[in-house]
Protein backbone atom coordinates (compact mmCIF):
# COMPACT_ATOMS: atom_id res chain seq x y z
CA UNK A 1 0.00 0.00 0.00
CA UNK A 2 1.35 3.43 -0.92
CA UNK A 3 0.07 6.94 -1.51
CA UNK A 4 0.64 8.51 -4.92
CA UNK A 5 0.31 12.01 -3.42
CA UNK A 6 1.89 12.57 -0.02
CA UNK A 7 -0.68 14.28 2.24
CA UNK A 8 0.27 17.63 3.80
CA UNK A 9 -0.14 16.25 7.33
CA UNK A 10 2.55 13.63 6.65
CA UNK A 11 4.93 16.30 5.39
CA UNK A 12 4.21 18.34 8.51
CA UNK A 13 4.67 15.38 10.83
CA UNK A 14 8.08 14.59 9.32
CA UNK A 15 9.16 18.14 8.65
CA UNK A 16 12.89 17.36 8.86
CA UNK A 17 12.66 15.69 5.44
CA UNK A 18 12.58 17.42 2.08
CA UNK A 19 9.26 16.54 0.45
CA UNK A 20 8.59 19.45 -1.88
CA UNK A 21 10.55 22.48 -3.01
CA UNK A 22 9.18 25.90 -2.06
CA UNK A 23 8.75 27.73 -5.35
CA UNK A 24 6.14 29.48 -7.44
CA UNK A 25 8.14 28.88 -10.62
CA UNK A 26 6.95 26.27 -13.09
CA UNK A 27 9.58 23.70 -12.18
CA UNK A 28 9.42 20.12 -10.97
CA UNK A 29 12.12 17.79 -9.71
CA UNK A 30 12.30 14.36 -11.30
CA UNK A 31 14.16 11.75 -9.27
CA UNK A 32 15.26 8.27 -10.29
CA UNK A 33 16.02 5.63 -7.68
CA UNK A 34 18.16 2.47 -7.66
CA UNK A 35 20.49 2.78 -10.67
CA UNK A 36 22.68 3.11 -12.50
CA UNK A 37 22.15 0.07 -14.72
CA UNK A 38 23.12 -0.47 -18.38
CA UNK A 39 19.64 -1.71 -19.31
CA UNK A 40 17.92 1.59 -18.54
CA UNK A 41 20.11 4.49 -17.38
CA UNK A 42 21.41 5.52 -20.84
CA UNK A 43 17.84 5.54 -22.18
CA UNK A 44 16.68 7.76 -19.30
CA UNK A 45 19.51 10.18 -19.97
CA UNK A 46 18.63 10.39 -23.65
CA UNK A 47 14.99 11.15 -22.80
CA UNK A 48 16.04 13.91 -20.43
CA UNK A 49 18.48 15.37 -22.95
CA UNK A 50 15.72 15.56 -25.56
CA UNK A 51 13.88 18.05 -23.33
CA UNK A 52 16.94 19.73 -21.80
CA UNK A 53 15.67 18.34 -18.48
CA UNK A 54 17.77 17.82 -15.37
CA UNK A 55 17.09 15.25 -12.67
CA UNK A 56 18.44 13.77 -9.47
CA UNK A 57 19.57 10.14 -9.39
CA UNK A 58 19.57 8.38 -6.02
CA UNK A 59 22.07 5.66 -6.73
CA UNK A 60 22.76 2.35 -5.02
CA UNK A 61 26.44 2.15 -4.18
CA UNK A 62 26.79 -1.42 -5.39
CA UNK A 63 25.46 -0.43 -8.80
CA UNK A 64 27.91 2.46 -9.00
CA UNK A 65 30.71 0.05 -8.10
CA UNK A 66 29.65 -2.25 -10.94
CA UNK A 67 29.03 0.51 -13.48
CA UNK A 68 31.28 3.48 -12.70
CA UNK A 69 31.14 4.65 -16.32
CA UNK A 70 27.36 5.09 -16.05
CA UNK A 71 27.71 7.03 -12.82
CA UNK A 72 30.24 9.30 -14.48
CA UNK A 73 27.81 9.75 -17.37
CA UNK A 74 25.18 11.06 -14.94
CA UNK A 75 27.63 13.67 -13.72
CA UNK A 76 28.92 14.54 -17.17
CA UNK A 77 25.38 15.28 -18.34
CA UNK A 78 24.81 17.69 -15.49
CA UNK A 79 22.49 15.73 -13.21
CA UNK A 80 22.56 15.65 -9.42
CA UNK A 81 23.17 12.44 -7.48
CA UNK A 82 22.34 11.15 -4.02
CA UNK A 83 23.08 8.25 -1.70
CA UNK A 84 20.52 5.39 -1.72
CA UNK A 85 22.58 3.06 0.54
CA UNK A 86 25.17 0.56 -0.64
CA UNK A 87 22.82 -2.44 -0.83
CA UNK A 88 19.31 -0.91 -1.07
CA UNK A 89 18.45 -1.60 2.56
CA UNK A 90 15.07 -1.29 4.24
CA UNK A 91 15.80 0.79 7.34
CA UNK A 92 12.88 -0.71 9.26
CA UNK A 93 14.52 -4.13 9.02
CA UNK A 94 18.04 -3.13 10.04
CA UNK A 95 19.55 -1.97 13.31
CA UNK A 96 20.80 1.59 13.28
CA UNK A 97 24.53 0.85 13.38
CA UNK A 98 24.49 -1.59 10.46
CA UNK A 99 22.25 0.71 8.42
CA UNK A 100 24.52 3.71 8.95
CA UNK A 101 27.52 1.57 8.08
CA UNK A 102 25.91 0.67 4.77
CA UNK A 103 25.19 4.33 4.05
CA UNK A 104 28.85 5.11 4.76
CA UNK A 105 29.95 2.39 2.35
CA UNK A 106 27.88 4.10 -0.32
CA UNK A 107 29.68 7.38 0.45
CA UNK A 108 32.84 5.79 -0.96
CA UNK A 109 31.17 5.72 -4.38
CA UNK A 110 28.80 8.69 -4.24
CA UNK A 111 29.91 12.12 -3.06
CA UNK A 112 26.67 13.87 -2.16
CA UNK A 113 24.91 15.30 0.91
CA UNK A 114 21.56 14.13 -0.51
CA UNK A 115 20.14 10.90 0.87
CA UNK A 116 16.99 8.97 0.08
CA UNK A 117 16.11 5.87 2.13
CA UNK A 118 15.05 2.89 0.01
CA UNK A 119 11.29 2.35 0.29
CA UNK A 120 11.14 5.65 2.18
CA UNK A 121 11.65 3.66 5.38
CA UNK A 122 13.82 4.94 8.21
CA UNK A 123 13.82 4.41 11.96
CA UNK A 124 13.88 7.62 14.05
CA UNK A 125 17.36 6.79 15.30
CA UNK A 126 18.63 6.36 11.76
CA UNK A 127 17.03 9.61 10.62
CA UNK A 128 18.43 11.51 13.60
CA UNK A 129 21.96 10.42 12.77
CA UNK A 130 21.67 11.03 9.03
CA UNK A 131 20.11 14.48 9.16
CA UNK A 132 23.10 15.87 11.06
CA UNK A 133 25.04 16.24 7.83
CA UNK A 134 22.66 15.24 5.04
CA UNK A 135 19.43 16.34 3.42
CA UNK A 136 16.96 13.46 3.60
CA UNK A 137 14.86 13.62 0.44
CA UNK A 138 11.47 11.95 0.13
CA UNK A 139 8.75 13.02 -2.32
CA UNK A 140 5.26 14.37 -2.81
CA UNK A 141 4.42 12.38 -5.97
CA UNK A 142 5.09 8.66 -6.42
CA UNK A 143 4.68 7.39 -9.98
CA UNK A 144 4.07 3.77 -8.99
CA UNK A 145 6.31 2.52 -11.81
CA UNK A 146 7.50 -0.24 -9.47
CA UNK A 147 3.94 -1.57 -8.98
CA UNK A 148 3.23 -4.68 -11.04
CA UNK A 149 -0.50 -4.24 -10.43
CA UNK A 150 -0.88 -1.01 -12.39
CA UNK A 151 -0.68 -0.32 -16.12
CA UNK A 152 1.79 2.00 -17.84
CA UNK A 153 -1.14 4.31 -18.54
CA UNK A 154 -1.97 4.47 -14.84
CA UNK A 155 1.65 5.27 -14.03
CA UNK A 156 1.49 8.25 -16.38
CA UNK A 157 -1.86 9.32 -14.93
CA UNK A 158 -0.39 9.22 -11.42
CA UNK A 159 2.18 11.86 -12.21
CA UNK A 160 0.12 14.07 -14.51
CA UNK A 161 -2.77 14.34 -12.05
CA UNK A 162 -0.69 15.03 -8.96
CA UNK A 163 2.31 17.23 -9.75
CA UNK A 164 2.48 20.94 -9.03
CA UNK A 165 5.16 23.60 -8.94
CA UNK A 166 8.00 22.34 -6.76
CA UNK A 167 6.94 18.68 -6.77
CA UNK A 168 9.57 16.02 -6.13
CA UNK A 169 8.53 13.09 -8.29
CA UNK A 170 9.79 9.51 -7.98
CA UNK A 171 10.57 7.20 -10.87
CA UNK A 172 12.84 4.15 -10.75
CA UNK A 173 15.97 3.28 -12.67
CA UNK A 174 15.55 -0.48 -12.36
CA UNK A 175 14.43 -3.42 -14.46
CA UNK A 176 11.15 -3.90 -12.60
CA UNK A 177 10.05 -0.40 -13.59
CA UNK A 178 11.34 -0.50 -17.17
CA UNK A 179 8.08 -1.11 -19.06
CA UNK A 180 6.12 1.54 -17.20
CA UNK A 181 8.95 4.05 -17.20
CA UNK A 182 9.52 3.73 -20.93
CA UNK A 183 5.85 4.48 -21.49
CA UNK A 184 5.38 7.22 -18.91
CA UNK A 185 8.61 9.23 -18.93
CA UNK A 186 8.67 10.54 -22.51
CA UNK A 187 4.96 11.32 -22.37
CA UNK A 188 5.31 13.11 -19.05
CA UNK A 189 8.28 15.13 -20.31
CA UNK A 190 6.24 16.13 -23.34
CA UNK A 191 3.30 17.08 -21.13
CA UNK A 192 5.51 19.22 -18.90
CA UNK A 193 7.01 20.99 -21.91
CA UNK A 194 3.56 21.75 -23.28
CA UNK A 195 2.57 23.21 -19.90
CA UNK A 196 5.66 25.39 -19.76
CA UNK A 197 7.33 23.45 -16.93
CA UNK A 198 11.03 22.75 -16.67
CA UNK A 199 12.78 19.95 -14.78
CA UNK A 200 15.47 20.87 -12.29
CA UNK A 201 17.91 18.96 -10.12
CA UNK A 202 17.93 19.10 -6.34
CA UNK A 203 20.46 20.92 -4.19
CA UNK A 204 20.82 20.44 -0.43
CA UNK A 205 19.80 23.99 0.51
CA UNK A 206 16.29 23.73 -0.91
CA UNK A 207 13.48 24.34 1.57
CA UNK A 208 10.37 22.24 1.99
CA UNK A 209 6.83 23.60 1.89
CA UNK A 210 3.74 22.12 3.49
Amino acid sequence: MYLVKTPPFVRTLFSDYLWHVHTTDKVVYLTFDDGPIPELTPWILDQLDAYDAKATFFCVGENVRKHPELYQLLLDRGHAVGNHTQHHLNGWLKDTDSYLEDVSKCDVWIDSPLFRPPYGKLKPTQAAALKKDRTIVLWDVLSGDFDERISPEKCLENVIRNYEAGSIIVFHDNIKAKEKLQYALPRFLDHLAQQGFVCGSLIPEMEEVF
